[in-house]
């Protein structure tokens, strides 16, 4: 059925669910913002709905469970944008990786899906576009009804997935612009941490990074190499420059990716750019494909690391911010491939260098990142290589690169730890 009325086509797919229904939305760029104003209007349409998706914090603003008072949701994220349903119990925080949610989503109970597609082809061929990290999962399942919408400014990419339109029961037509995130202006302390992490890099390197500002000053310090491939679950603005600047290697596929976030300009030329290669969380997460890949740096940012090399990439101040996302299965699967590299970087202090973000021991419920999967930590004051040191070591690599106001007494803090240990 195709209507070009998105209340009328969405309120005759939700008549045909259940009243308590389990409906899988999009997230990443590929965030359905048209459904969002339709259901801030006509609410009563997410009654008794449980949303499900993979929302990433800083591009996704959206609190799905407070769009009616009995609807909820679950994600693997928590972001301020979810905060408040969080708090009242209605979000329902589901602490994975990104390849345990691919787990998750191909298996939990769902009735239906709402996904944004592409225009189809001559050949009746639809594409999720420069979105394409969980929803091929959930389209997997014959048990999933979908709601298409087709968004005339979604490109489908060279590279990509692509389906059939009939596996779309309702199909409305709009054209409406994409979840995007522009480039900030970094604190100084990056230019230096962009810089650091370059040294770590070689030509011919296979990079990984996280969003944010970690992302952006490395891409930023890396033009002068040469022959570097990209894979990873996002990618960003800041690449363009990058690619034009000759550092990335001219072969096809030379950057694969899940997602595209950014501006308008840069979707439109991440989905006509063929050396971009976009796959599932099933193969850009999957630890067997990560471990083949030759010289793979894993780079990726933390809120605060610990005298024992443990990683907090979740809480601040107590509070959940986010989530562990695809981090460790990167971490991981560094740790296996052959001359790999995982990386963290982080400020090393925060509030105008009045706290150090190098801690002498983490709290309980603040660890991402297990101390045995931290190899190479980065801050502005330079680089504590832990893997194979003991945990003295370790203790004074990162005191090294702390804060200079910080360091004596994180040194006091590491020699009373170490009595009790």
């Amino acid at each position: 059925m195709r209507l070009r009325n998105l209340e009328t086509a969405f309120s005759r797919f939700r008549q045909s669910l259940r009243k308590k229904t389990r409906l899988y939305v999009a997230g990443g760029s590929g965030e359905p913002l048209p459904l969002i104003e339709t259901l801030r209007k006509t609410p009563d349409l997410a009654a008794g709905a449980t949303f499900l998706g993979v929302w990433i914090p800083g591009i996704n603003q959206t609190d799905w469970a407070a769009l009616h008072p009995e609807a909820e949701a679950e994600s693997i994220f928590v972001s301020p944008a979810l905060r408040s349903s969080f708090e009242a119990g209605r979000t329902r925080l589901l602490p994975l990786r990104y390849t345990q949610s691919a787990a998750w989503l191909s298996q939990t109970p769902l009735e239906a899906a709402v996904v944004m597609i592409s225009p189809p082809d001559a050949n009746g061929m639809v594409s999720l576009g420069v979105s394409v990290d969980f929803s091929p999962i959930v389209l997997a399942r014959k048990d999933v009804r979908v709601f298409g919408i087709v968004n005339h400014n979604l490109k489908a990419p060279v590279n990509g997935p692509k389906y059939y339109i009939d596996r779309f029961e309702t199909i409305v037509e709009l054209d409406h612009a994409l979840a995007s995130s522009a480039e900030k202006e970094l604190p100084q302390s990056f230019t230096r941490i962009g810089a650091h992490i370059a040294a770590l890099c070689a030509d011919g390197d296979t990079l990984q990074f996280g969003l944010g500002n970690v992302q952006q000053a490395a891409l930023k310090s890396l033009h002068n190499h040469k022959n570097l491939k990209i894979y990873g679950g996002m990618i960003s603005t800041p690449l363009t420059a990058l690619i034009d600047q000759g550092a990335i290697a001219s072969v096809p596929g030379a950057i694969t990716t899940g997602v595209a976030i950014g501006i308008p300009d840069f979707y439109e030329r991440a989905a006509m750019d063929a050396s971009i290669k976009y796959a599932p969380v099933t193969y850009t997460h999957d630890i067997s494909t990560l471990a083949k890949l030759q010289n793979f740096k894993a780079i990726n940012s933390c809120i605060e690391v610990d005298l024992f090399g443990q990683a907090n990439a979740e809480f601040l101040n107590g509070r959940q911010v986010s989530g562990t996302g695809g981090l460790v299965d990167f971490l991981r699967g560094a740790a296996e491939s052959t001359t790999g590299r995982s990386i963290m970087a982080l400020s090393s202090t925060a509030r105008e260098g009045s706290i150090s973000r190098i801690v002498p021991r983490l709290p309980r419920d603040a660890t991402s990142v297990s101390r045995a999967d931290v190899d190479t930590v980065v801050t502005e004051h330079g680089v504590a290589e832990l893997k194979f040191k003991s945990i003295d070591a370790r203790a004074e690599a990162l005191i090294a690169i702390a804060h200079p106001s910080h360091r004596d007494q994180l040194q006091n803090d590491w020699r009373e730890i170490r009595i009790g240990l």
